[in-house]
């Protein structure tokens, strides 16, 4: 009999014990700050930045522009918990400024079943969006993706593509030349008529150059050997020399610079980067702050973002920079109103 109580009081108190237990765990709050819907979406992100990720980039040519470009790319994944060489690997590759090896570039990366690709510049956008319509790409430097055939709009791609356009305020730059120079009446624009993002470009500036009351003159460079020669050609045509962000022009920009120095030619850019290489001026984008934002767009869409529903966003600010040595090497005075209000000086 008192065996049989003793299974009886086991028994009790095994059950208070589970009650016990369970009430504790019905009083714990959960973990959140202001509502589960928030505590949900951290560990989300902490769970995508635990998980390993390999990301192919694939870039049109190396010059510095595109090189701030993926630096930045890279700066802002770590940034947000994606590091290489810890849960993240990047294979890059440089396509030498030939779209059948973008191509080829970007299809191994298919082959390599990477999580998203990073194309810099529009031969390499339409490369890779012709090698994949599954995984993500991210593209940057690129200046019209509908003009590209990418995405179906920038405010929704509606296609695995999304990232970041450079388009340049073009009319505001060629005003910087008039500043710089009220006497020119010809601006040479030099560009490879190979490229989507250039022709439409200088189909900008030849629209607006009748209103700024200036002609434009063109000279097209297939590739970076032709550069040198393209600005030679312009000699006595023009006043003034605008280079677009066009990837085969600036990748030889150094035989451009040597031109306007020669014939004491303005020598306008569309990126900061070029002023720095020996450009006069610009009022242009960052192209480190340009991948900087691809890279968190990127971040979002390694966490379980689509990339059809992310619009394509541009630089939101821009800015001016001046180079004085190529000032004086091109026999030029920067006006007072220049010198106020560049943000960014080169000596």
């Amino acid at each position: 009999m008192s065996s049989q109580k003793e299974i009886k009081w086991g028994v009790i108190l095994l059950l208070i014990a589970a009650l016990m237990l369970a009430g504790c765990a019905q009083s714990t709050p959960p973990a959140s700050d202001g509502g589960g819907e928030k505590t949900v979406e951290l560990e989300s992100e902490e769970q995508a930045a635990a998980e390993s990720y390999a990301i192919g980039i694939v870039q049109l040519v190396e010059h510095p522009a595109l090189d701030a470009t993926r630096e930045g790319f890279i700066d802002a994944l770590v940034s947000e918990g994606f590091k290489d060489g810890d849960n993240l690997s990047i294979d890059y590759k440089n396509a030498q400024n030939e779209m059948p090896t973008a191509v080829t570039i970007s299809e191994g990366f298919v082959a390599d079943k990477v999580d998203l690709i990073l194309a810099i510049a529009t031969p390499c956008a339409q490369a890779a969006a012709t090698a994949t319509k599954e995984i993500p790409i991210l593209i940057t430097a690129v200046t019209d993706a509908v003009e590209a055939g990418v995405v179906e709009s920038m405010e929704r791609p509606n296609t695995n593509v999304t990232g970041t356009t450079d388009m340049n305020p073009i009319k505001e730059q060629l005003e910087l030349i008039l500043e710089i120079d009220p006497a020119v009446k010809n601006i040479g624009i030099i560009y490879n008529s190979g490229e989507v993002n250039s022709v439409v470009q200088v189909d900008v500036a030849k629209e607006v150059a009748p209103e700024l009351g200036v002609e434009i003159i063109e000279a097209v460079a297939t590739n970076s050997g032709e550069v040198g020669t393209a600005a030679e050609s312009l000699v006595g045509k023009v006043d003034a020399i605008y280079v677009p962000t066009d990837n085969t022009v600036v990748s030889a920009l150094r035989s451009v610079v040597r031109v306007a120095e020669d014939h004491d030619l303005a020598l306008v850019a569309g990126d900061v980067e070029s002023v720095e290489n020996g450009a006069v001026a610009t009022l242009g984008i960052s192209y480190y702050g340009l991948g900087y934002q691809t890279g968190l767009m990127a971040a979002e869409v390694l966490r379980g973002a689509d990339p059809a529903t992310m619009p394509i966003v541009g630089s939101q600010e821009f800015t001016y920079a001046i180079n004085k040595t190529a000032a004086k090497n091109m026999g030029l005075e920067l006006p007072q109103s220049l010198l106020e209000r560049a943000e960014e000086v080169f000596e």
